[in-house]
């Protein structure tokens, strides 16, 4: 399992994004990104976000 928390993003966010696969995480953070955060996608936020995505060793 992969795990994402919004706050290790530097925002003031419980969010936190859990699913199977790396892309999978990106693909739920950028959305909540831009949903929730008035973000832009763009390469320098994918790069930012996969950097703070953590295995956890849990599977589904």
């Amino acid at each position: 399992m992969k795990t994402l928390k919004c706050s290790d993003a530097g925002f003031d966010c419980k969010g936190e994004i859990r699913a199977n696969t790396e892309q999978e995480v990106l693909d739920d953070a950028t959305k909540h990104a831009r949903e929730v955060h008035g973000l832009t996608e763009s390469p320098d936020l994918t790069a930012r976000l996969k950097a703070l995505i953590r295995d956890d060793g849990e599977e589904c």
